[in-house]
């Protein structure tokens, strides 16, 4: 017999669920006592909600499992919601645990209280409050395989305090892994039959396709059809570089997916949506597919997209077909004054073999991928929900998931403010995460924004809301002050001679490069 706190840890890792980010408060201090009863799990102490959750996010897109975070009542989990909302549409596993007040302790409406499920139901496909002790590790399970899916999810499970200092709970048994289903033989041989009609067509992929398993058959599939392979405009992770094939992402601006997308008559979904436009512009269509073009979803993010595919591989006689892969090529080190794209060249020719990305570098990173194409194999993490502050969380949650991986977040300033207090959770895990914070000192991309959306000329009070100049932003200082190695460089030889230093060093570190902004507000 013990209480609601250690039944509910025991039950969380003997169901693989083995890291919890947390940001506790007076009502969570059962569950943080009982964390030395499970020495199995790794508890993350983060400085800010938004953190906790991103962390949680980049752990479960490279762990291929759920973590947990542990958040205090309704006014933490609200400032964890931005980076909820990006896991939920990246389809990423977490069981978000949120205390809350003593269930008697409820009707006197003190301060922190709220409504805790309303405020989970935005970014949650399950949420429950566990209503007493004896229930809490049922409960549990019930939120893991919620949050396991397929697809991946957000469940959030509400925590009374007294439900979680109560006596009487016993751990619960962990689930059996559900079996997603596949295609249809109807639904594959309706797919192949398009495919060779000899109508222009493309595979678009998304979510668990775009790992090197599915991506192999996809390859077959196109090379023995004709069919172009898509990713989706931000992948939840993308397995890429030398040995893998290339596939090619859709644009984010939506006049240029269009162009992509030209012609086609047959467009196959494996778990991914049909594309549309990430914003509404005057003018401008919003559901990308060309007039026309037909869409088969052959695989939904519920069903097994790899089984799926290799159907369809079967179907095609596609299985002897050797898969074009991208060969080794790097570009060489850049030289003389910084721009982005020196910097993206930079890490190009860098990049160590089994590499993690966290992009968020914006505008700044346009030509990331070309310069990345041929580089060792990595993996890439995206914004997948558009709410800004995921990149340096998801780094974090990266670095403590694979520990024997180097990680880079590339991280542009406006959007590094948001959740900046990543740097000091690197600092006191020791995480091998390289920071390379592109200073453009403005919102880069809501200037181009401001521009594409018709708005009339920019006046001083417009351009003003998307500078950062007054007072200008100091990384290396921000770095330093919270324990991570930081320094700013000047010139492409100071930035190539820098990452190498910190592929070299473990520990994180924090490269700080000024760099002139791609577009400027138009007077």
């Amino acid at each position: 017999m013990t209480n609601g706190a250690k039944a509910l840890l025991r039950t969380l890792v003997d169901a693989g669920v083995t890291t919890c980010f947390t940001n506790p408060g007076t009502s969570e201090m059962h569950f943080v006592a009982a964390l030395d009863t499970a020495p199995e799990m790794r508890a993350v102490l983060t400085l800010f909600e938004g953190v906790a959750t991103g962390a949680a996010d980049g752990y479960a897109r490279m762990a291929g499992r759920p973590a947990a975070t542990l958040l205090h009542l309704g006014g933490g989990l609200g400032n964890g919601l931005a980076n909820l909302h990006n896991a939920r549409k990246g389809k990423v596993p977490i069981v978000n645990i949120v205390g809350d007040h003593a269930t008697h302790h409820v009707q006197y409406d003190t301060p922190l209280q709220s409504d805790i499920e309303t405020v989970a139901r935005n970014v949650s496909s399950w949420v429950r409050t566990s209503a007493s002790t004896a229930e809490l590790s049922r409960d549990a399970v019930d939120a893991i395989v919620a949050a396991s899916g397929p697809p991946g999810q957000v469940a959030t499970l509400i925590l009374p305090a007294d439900v979680s200092w109560g006596e009487g709970a016993k751990p619960a048994a962990p689930p059996v892994p559900a079996t997603p289903p596949v295609a249809s033989a109807d639904l594959v041989d309706t797919v192949a039959k398009a495919l060779r009609g000899g109508e222009p067509a493309a595979l678009l992929l998304g979510g668990r396709a775009l790992r090197e398993d599915v991506l192999l058959a996809a390859d077959r599939i196109a090379q023995a059809t004709g069919a172009k392979l898509y990713a989706e405009v931000f992948p939840t992770r993308l397995e890429r570089g030398a040995g893998l094939p290339v596939v090619e992402r859709l644009a984010y601006l939506a006049e240029f997916a269009s162009a992509q997308l030209a012609g086609l008559k047959h467009l196959v979904l494996v778990d991914a949506n049909a594309p549309v436009s990430f914003f509404a512009y005057p003018g401008k269509e919003s559901y990308l597919v060309p007039d026309g073009c037909q869409v088969h979803e052959l695989a939904a993010p519920t069903d097994d997209a790899l089984t799926s595919l290799d159907a369809l591989v079967d179907v095609l006689d596609a299985a002897d077909i050797t898969p074009a892969v991208q060969q080794l090529s790097r570009p060489e080190p850049p030289s003389g004054e910084l721009t982005a794209d020196k910097v993206c060249q930079a890490i190009g020719a860098l990049l160590p073999e089994g590499a993690i990305i966290s992009d968020e570098a914006q505008t700044s990173g346009l030509t990331l991928p070309f310069h990345t194409a041929g580089a060792p194999r990595h993996d890439l993490l995206t914004l997948t929900g558009g709410a800004i502050g995921q990149g340096l969380p998801v780094a974090v949650g990266a670095a403590v998931a694979c520990p024997g991986r180097p990680v880079f977040a590339l991280q542009a300033d406006g959007s590094a403010m948001y959740t900046i207090q990543s740097l000091w959770t690197m600092a006191r895990e020791q995480l091998d995460v390289t920071v390379v914070l592109f200073n453009n000192r403005s919102y880069a991309i809501l200037t181009m924004e401001l521009q594409r959306v018709g708005a009339e000329s920019v006046g001083p009070k417009a351009a003003s809301q998307l500078d950062l100049t007054q007072p200008g932003l100091d990384f290396v200082q921000i770095g330093n002050g919270m324990g991570v190695p930081s320094v700013r460089v000047d010139d492409a030889e100071q930035l190539t001679a820098a990452l190498e230093r910190a592929v070299a060093e473990s520990g994180p570190h924090l490269i700080e490069v000024v760099v002139p902004s791609i577009f400027a507000p138009q007077g």
